[in-house]
């Protein structure tokens, strides 16, 4: 039993105490800090010297060995001439190692009247946004508050660790807080979204005014010039390339997904194959001078009109292999903007994806070579050097898109997909139709039999 007649008065004692147990905040402070008094008790207890109640006098040498297991009181004065004694711990060295000490928290008063207990003078609390840390070297009371990572939080006072927020929510600038991701994606009513849905009309509603105007000036020479089935087949297919750029606005759903890649791949590839048969054609015209080759036949059998068709059915095989293998999905994407998840269409299997690229890529390539070294025939209405500039422009769009496409994340990155489409698309309109209708609706009297036949 330890008594005031102690050199250290109890009451020192159990503000020590006291103000070391006021800084535990979590069980593994909890070790540390009675690891600490642990240290406190047995420097006080060896340096001490008493009378125990049978009248002998107990001595607490440094090196003595403690078997005995120790009562810790504390009194408390309720006036001048009472006073209670408490038990307020248990020192006992059978206890596990680093835990010899015990104290019973709600039993000790300070030397203030009050039970609560002080906090820590060696380190501020850590607050929400924060999490400690002990640097080696420092007292373990001591510790480092720093500010949480991104999209980690604490919510609570003097947390080790931070906690990660969900996928669909982002962590607020005091790093205290998950907050609710917002939906988002390529719509309708976003300024980008309109802005691009209005170029894909205006350009369709154009190609729809070219085919009508092809139609009706039908028999004029510069129709005729250039095989008016193919023609109308390169209109028609170039009008549904910017009309299947709408599917790539709006909310993003399965059915979506699969028809803007497919549709693209395919009514592309229409459109690049009709140039292709209307160079060759050119080609054909100029190399058959004798009515009785083989060529002559071959060109007016209208032959090379069947390039289309093949040239669809190996891309449509490619489509459905890409259906069979792994098809577009609907995906997400939470990370490419701050506190938005972005729905997007997954491309499913990226390799035949890009199989489909390659294909109309090499289309494109045979359809500009075979345009090139045809560009300078002679021919009043010879179209082979503006086919040659539409895929010179075809090619060089496509050529841009795959860095910038893969630089980009999110919406963006839809954009970006959409603005080819149109580009391309516009630039075999232009280059091919736009001197054409120039001189139908501007120059008709260059547009004449009379004309021709002069030169």
């Amino acid at each position: 039993m330890v008594n005031k007649s102690q050199k250290l008065k109890d009451q020192d004692f159990g503000f020590t105490c006291s103000f070391v147990l006021g800084a535990v905040q979590t069980p593994v402070e909890k070790d540390y800090y009675n690891q600490a008094l642990n240290v406190l008790v047995n420097s006080f207890l060896r340096k001490t010297h008493f009378i125990n109640p049978q009248g002998d006098k107990v001595i607490m040498k440094q090196r003595v060995l403690l078997k005995e297991d120790y009562d810790i009181f504390h009194f408390w004065n309720l006036s001048q001439r009472l006073g209670i004694k408490v038990k307020i711990g248990k020192f006992s060295p059978y206890f596990p190692h680093g835990r010899h000490l015990h104290l019973y928290g709600d039993m000790i008063e300070l030397a203030t009247g009050s039970r609560k207990m002080p906090s820590s003078v060696c380190s501020a609390d850590c607050g929400p946004g924060f999490r400690r840390f002990w640097k080696e070297g420092m007292s373990v009371c001591c510790f480092v508050c720093s500010p949480c990572p991104e999209n980690e939080i604490s919510n609570e006072t003097n947390m080790d660790q931070c906690v990660n927020c969900p996928y669909y929510q982002y962590a607020n600038i005091e790093h205290n807080k998950c907050i609710q991701k917002d939906v988002t994606f390529l719509s309708y009513e976003d300024q980008m979204g309109m802005v691009l849905a209005l170029i894909a009309f205006c350009f369709s509603a154009f190609t729809t005014v070219v085919l009508w105007v092809f139609v009706k000036h039908h028999d004029t020479p510069i129709v005729r010039a250039n095989n008016r089935l193919l023609s109308y087949v390169l209109l028609m297919s170039l009008m549904f390339c910017f009309l299947c750029s709408f599917f790539f606005i709006g909310h993003p759903n399965k059915a979506t997904c699969v028809l803007q890649q497919i549709t693209f791949g395919i009514v592309f590839t229409v459109a690049v194959s009709t140039i292709l048969a209307k160079t060759i054609t050119v080609v054909l015209a100029f190399k058959v001078t004798d009515p009785g080759r083989r060529l002559r036949n071959f060109l007016l059998s209208g032959a090379p009109n069947y390039i289309i068709p093949i040239c669809s059915l190996i891309q449509c095989i490619l489509c459905a292999i890409w259906l069979a293998v792994s098809p577009p999905f609907v995906d997400i994407d939470a990370h490419s903007e701050h506190g938005h998840i972005i729905i997007v269409c997954n491309k499913g299997s990226v390799s035949v994806f890009y199989c489909v690229l390659g294909y109309l890529a090499c289309l494109a390539l045979g359809s500009f070579t075979v345009a090139f070294f045809a560009k300078n025939l002679p021919d009043t209405f010879n179209e082979a050097k503006f086919l040659t500039f539409s895929m010179l422009v075809f090619c060089s769009v496509w050529v841009t898109f795959l860095p910038v496409y893969h630089s980009t994340k999110g919406k963006v990155m839809v954009a970006v997909e959409i603005f080819s489409i149109l580009a391309s698309s516009a630039g075999m309109l232009g280059c091919i139709f736009v001197p054409k209708i120039y001189i139908i609706l501007i120059r008709p009297d260059i547009n004449s039999i009379q004309k021709v036949r002069k030169k």
